[in-house]
């Protein structure tokens, strides 16, 4: 039997012991941020901002889509860029601008992003630029548009692979501009209608805007407005024209039943993504201007983007996968240039004029605004009964040499 002293003995031993493994578990609890830390330093984390859901959800999906493949095809399939890996946190904005600065805010803030890039909304990415600056890192827009993005509320933060509304409307202006064209516009009531109308506007040279026509972004019922435009253009002399810019839901072609042809009047627009395009058919010979189409642009990266989106999906790449593959090859190549090194100012001072190779050809960063100059491309619609779509034809490329891009900030 067991003497006294001797349990006193056993029980002071695992008082010790589980002294020893309590000191031992705090000091493991005051290790875990310097080993997450540790673990973090071996990832670069990117977070994409975009409408997974919400009115532009088909555009976001594809700008995400665009953007992994990109990151694949940059870094030669590894996903790692000098010894770290990828990491890309995924979040949905909806569409909604307050809901998008809170996921900016966390992603920076809690999820330590080194990076961002997004969204998909002109309205979201207005709300997105303060918080770059507040948490002093790079948000690369990519595919809101409006000019304002890189113009009068930029920041130095800002850097944007996506066409802005000056690069879209000056090469739809090639196609418009011309000697006694009346011109009546049809766009979106928010950032990127106004944007895009003010810089078309801007643009032209011979063509006259005799009316200007903003609907709400959800609009399905397009025979008021349309009735204000036939009434505008109908009398006027020579070639009138509805020019449309128009994103996600919405079918503004519909405005077509309505007889345009006993005016004499003509619809154009810009490129867009496939399924809004099969409207296009209806137009054989609309002129435009596109930012991508993929059977367009001859280069290697377009070359490899085309197969292996065939390869996996099944379908050729359309027009916001082409953009998230810009965006993701630009990081890249920047990552590659700091040798991982993720600190902002180094990654501003490396981006600030770069070139990199895009499905799109050559963009360069522009120093003044960080824009991306890019070509765009001049087409008329083509019917042909292998594809559902109205098929933008090339006319021109027209070449950043080619567009006065007007530099709109206030640096």
């Amino acid at each position: 039997m067991t003497s006294l002293p001797t349990r006193a003995r056993h029980g002071a031993r695992r008082h010790v012991l589980t002294a020893a493994l309590s000191i031992a578990a705090t000091a493991f609890a005051l290790c875990a941020p310097s080993l997450a830390l540790a673990q973090a330093k071996g990832e670069i984390r990117i977070a994409h901002i975009y409408s997974k859901s919400g009115p532009l959800e088909a555009y976001g999906k594809q700008t995400q889509t665009g953007l992994m493949m990109g990151l694949d095809y940059a870094t030669g399939g590894t996903m790692m860029v000098a010894g770290k890996k990828l990491v890309v946190l995924e979040r949905d904005d909806q569409g909604k601008p307050d809901l998008g600065k809170s996921l900016l805010a966390a992603a920076y803030g809690d999820d330590k992003a080194d990076i961002a890039v997004g969204p998909t909304s002109s309205g979201v990415a207005l709300a997105l630029l303060p918080v770059a600056q507040e948490y002093k890192k790079i948000l690369l827009v990519e595919p809101a548009v409006a000019d304002s993005i890189t113009g009068d509320k930029w920041n130095k933060y800002i850097f944007r692979t996506a066409r802005n509304s000056s690069q879209d409307a000056i090469a739809n202006a090639v196609a418009q501009d011309k000697e006694g064209t009346s011109i009546a516009t049809l766009a979106q009531d928010y950032a990127f209608g106004r944007d895009g109308v003010k810089a078309f506007k801007a643009a032209l040279k011979k063509a006259k805007i005799v009316h200007e026509e903003y609907l709400p972004p959800g609009t399905t019922d397009f025979t008021a407005g349309a009735q204000r435009l036939i009434d505008a253009l109908k009398d006027k002399p020579g070639r009138k024209v509805i020019w449309i810019i128009w994103a996600g839901a919405g079918n503004p072609f519909k405005i077509a039943d309505l007889d345009l042809k006993r005016y004499g009047i003509e619809i154009a627009t810009g490129g867009n993504i496939l399924p809004a395009m099969v409207a296009y058919k209806q137009f054989p010979g609309m002129e435009g201007a596109t930012y991508y189409y993929f059977g367009i642009p001859k280069n290697p990266v377009n070359e490899w983007l085309v197969a292996n989106h065939y390869k996996k999906y099944g379908t050729p790449p359309d027009f916001f996968t082409a953009g998230g593959m810009a965006a993701a090859i630009a990081l890249v190549d920047a990552l590659k240039k700091t040798h991982g090194d993720t600190n902002t100012d180094k990654l501003i001072k490396t981006m600030e004029g770069m070139s990199f190779e895009t499905p799109k050809g050559k963009m360069t960063f522009r120093k003044e605004d960080h824009q991306a100059m890019q070509s765009m491309y001049h087409f008329k619609i083509k019917v042909d009964p292998a594809f559902a779509w109205g098929v933008p034809e090339l006319v021109h490329e027209i070449t950043p040499a080619e567009m006065d891009v007007p530099i709109l900030n206030k640096r």
